[in-house]
């Protein structure tokens, strides 16, 4: 009787646990995440900051206005106009270019494989599992392919690890060496460098504490997303005059097209701009401008530090060639990168949910990243020598004398002690736990669609007819472009609204082909994605209606 009353109380317990969690974040994801803070903490990537800036006014008209200038925004670019060189895109930033969560996160492409695999396939069926593995793991192969092209390997610091997925629970260890097999076994070539390593040889042979009770481990990868975004940003602006950039410049509000002027119209402090396709590629601030998302992609603040490592740890980590993700048994995980050169720091990040209420309070529908939660900024800047073990960690290496310059008017002086830089960031979240990705329904941008005449596919006699009075899409746009009726314009698909976004955490390991994914569908091609893009990721109204955030936060305490 007395196990049945304390039973009883742990299920009561844990409700009453949930339903605090529920009853905090619910009223503020119904509200708008508004726009990006203007002040927001300092992210040790972005020291010394790309000398990317606005370009001036931005134009009146573009064929495609890109929200957004993280990985998303510059995938979507970087492939749109590598498909078709004369495309028109202006790309907006209300921040400094890579102000969000790409410059803020912790430049591990380390996809969640076998872990996810099972749910997968039940959830979605064999053949779309295995393309939803495939596409996170075409990642790190993309990455390299284009950092070599680029020739900005060693800038963006592009490269392989062995990643570590390190369990501290022999419970949770035994179950996941399982879904490692039964993934082994129907994927053989792609889960074939991943092996389980139980936990004292785990300890010994990757210089982890003594109470680790198992490591799965095999081929990752890891980069400065910063640089590589805004090398790459650099390239286009050198590249194609018809691709702009326009920082400090938030897209306030959208206008819907309407037959009298067959387009959408952004507004922005800095003017007003006419585009034929929008991509909102914000990720957590998605819903300040698609107000039916706000309880689909929900913004959650993540804490990021740089830290100086232990004096011993440069055997263990192999100075950036090894990654890690450390799941210590609660509802989040906690990630490492190091990067290859300077002192080797650190890069460690997660433990939002370590403490499951005071952590969702915090962080959860939170958009403000010009602070960070002090209960997970005091977890991650605390954990690593236990994680690793103290006797592997060694002594705090003190600090090289360094001063980096930021710009010209400003220096920046890390702190001194094991943990240099502390910032945040902010993830979007997905109701349903994956990416959104493709053409925005009325229902879900809450905006009607452009008026059937205003496609491009045809060139109808009143779009050249100078007596008209009504205006047509392709007349608007030949008298915005100042090209001749006669000159050829780029084909795109029909007119839109169109997002990647909701990475929920994992945005370095889907974002790059997901946005890649929406070029060649605004460039009507999607035929040629077919084998590649994972469709259950496309946005539906129907996944849409179904989305439900309750089950997101079922899945993360479950």
């Amino acid at each position: 009787m007395g196990n049945f009353i304390s039973r009883t109380k742990l299920v009561v317990g844990g409700a009453y646990i949930l339903n605090q969690l529920l009853s905090a974040v619910s009223k503020r994801i119904k509200e708008t995440p508004g726009l990006p803070v203007s002040n927001p903490t300092l992210s040790f990537w972005t020291v010394p900051r790309a000398k990317i800036s606005s370009s001036g006014d931005i134009p009146d008209h573009a064929d495609v206005a890109v929200i957004g200038s993280g990985i998303t925004g510059t995938s979507f670019a970087y492939n749109a106009l590598k498909l078709d060189s004369s495309l028109k895109v202006v790309m907006l930033e209300a921040r400094d270019v890579c102000s969000g969560a790409t410059g803020r996160n912790g430049g591990h492409v380390n996809p969640p494989l076998y872990q996810d695999y099972a749910r997968l396939k039940e959830t979605f069926g064999l053949d779309t599992a295995k393309k939803m593995i495939r596409f996170r793991l075409s990642h790190i192969r993309e990455f390299l392919t284009i950092a070599g092209l680029e020739d900005i390997i060693e800038h963006s610091q592009c490269r392989e690890t062995d990643n570590l997925d390190i369990y501290f629970s022999e419970d949770t260890y035994a179950e996941v060496k399982e879904s490692l097999e039964a993934w082994k076994a129907e994927m053989p070539e792609e889960a074939k460098s991943w092996v389980a390593v139980d936990g004292e040889e785990s300890s010994k042979l990757f210089g982890l504490s003594s109470e680790v009770a198992g490591c799965i481990h095999g081929d990752g990868g890891a980069m400065h997303p910063y640089r590589f975004v805004t090398a790459l940003q650099a390239r286009l602006l050198e590249r194609h005059t018809n691709f702009t950039i326009a920082t400090q410049t938030p897209c306030t509000s959208i206008t819907a097209p309407t037959r009298d002027r067959p387009f959408y119209t952004l507004m922005t402090p800095n003017g007003s701009i006419t585009a034929t396709h929008i991509i909102h590629a914000t990720n957590g601030w998605s819903s300040h401008l698609l107000t039916p998302m706000r309880e689909k992609i929900i913004p959650t603040r993540g804490t990021m530090t740089a830290q100086r490592p232990g004096t011993s740890l440069k055997a263990h980590t192999l100075n950036g060639l090894r990654s890690y993700v450390f799941n210590s048994g609660a509802s989040g995980y906690d990630y490492l990168t190091q990067l290859p050169t300077g002192e080797h720091e650190l890069m460690f990040g997660g433990g939002a949910l370590s403490n499951l209420v005071t952590g969702a309070m915090e962080d959860i529908a939170c958009a403000d990243d010009s602070r960070y939660s002090i209960s997970t900024a005091a977890h991650v800047s605390g954990s690593l020598p236990f994680l690793f073990g103290l006797g592997n960690w060694g002594e705090e290496k003190e600090p090289e004398t360094e001063v980096n310059i930021n710009d010209e008017d400003e220096r920046v002086q890390w702190s001194k002690g094991r943990t240099k830089s502390v910032w945040s960031g902010i993830l979007g979240f997905s109701a349903d736990g994956f990416p959104w990705v493709g053409r925005l329904p009325p229902k879900v941008s809450g905006r009607a669609e452009p008026p059937s005449p205003s496609t491009r596919s045809v060139l109808s006699k009143s779009a050249t007819d100078s007596k008209s009075s009504s205006y047509t899409y392709e007349k608007l746009a030949e008298s915005n472009s100042g090209l001749e009726p006669s000159v050829s314009r780029p084909h795109t698909a029909k007119p839109g609204e169109w997002i990647a976004a909701g990475y929920t955490g994992e945005g370095m390991p889907q974002a790059w082909m997901s946005a890649k994914a929406l070029a060649y569908m605004v460039l009507d091609r999607e035929d040629e994605i077919v084998e590649w893009f994972p469709e259950n990721l496309r946005v539906t109204e129907e996944r849409w209606k179904k989305a439900d955030f309750a089950d997101l936060i079922m899945r993360r305490v479950g």
